[in-house]
């Protein structure tokens, strides 16, 4: 008798944490401005690493939450007045594996760490004007970049 009640216990347990994930995606989703993307979280292992969540558009910032998470703080968070798109290519390799085939991986500047996230080629279309609408930056916060190459030292 007491293992059927243990198993009952752990049965009525899990349904309880896959109905918390799903009722926290509903809550995620309900303030609008969400999407589908993945962000690589470790890069020990060429094409690993990424993890599955939800960017949540709040202000300058893009929160990022993992899909199966309890946690009602996001993971991540990218701000949009210091981060600057460096590359953009298609899925290769193992990753090919773990995205849809019209996914698009950027990698990103923010503040001398690098991001690579991984969202759909129509998503990438939102982001990027999402990125781009953000308010003008004071000229002095960001140093300019020269299309000449690097600045020459001053001294």
């Amino acid at each position: 008798m007491r293992v059927l009640e243990v198993l009952g216990i752990c049965f009525v347990t899990l349904l309880a944490l896959m109905f918390a994930i799903f009722f926290r995606r509903r809550l995620l989703r309900l303030g609008g401005g969400t999407i589908r993307l993945q962000v690589r979280t470790n890069t020990m292992v060429p094409g690993r690493g990424w993890s599955p969540g939800l960017g949540q558009f709040v202000g300058d910032e893009l929160r990022f939450h993992k899909m199966f998470s309890l946690a009602i703080r996001p993971k991540r968070v990218l701000d949009r007045r210091v981060l600057t798109i460096t590359e953009r290519r298609l899925p290769a390799g193992p990753e090919r594996l773990t995205m849809p085939v019209h996914w698009v991986v950027l990698r990103c500047a923010m503040g001398g760490t690098d991001v690579e996230i991984a969202m759909a080629e129509t998503t990438v279309t939102g982001f990027l004007s999402w990125l781009e609408a953000g308010p003008p930056r004071d000229p002095g916060s960001v140093p300019g970049r020269s299309i000449f190459g690097p600045r020459p030292l001053e001294g």
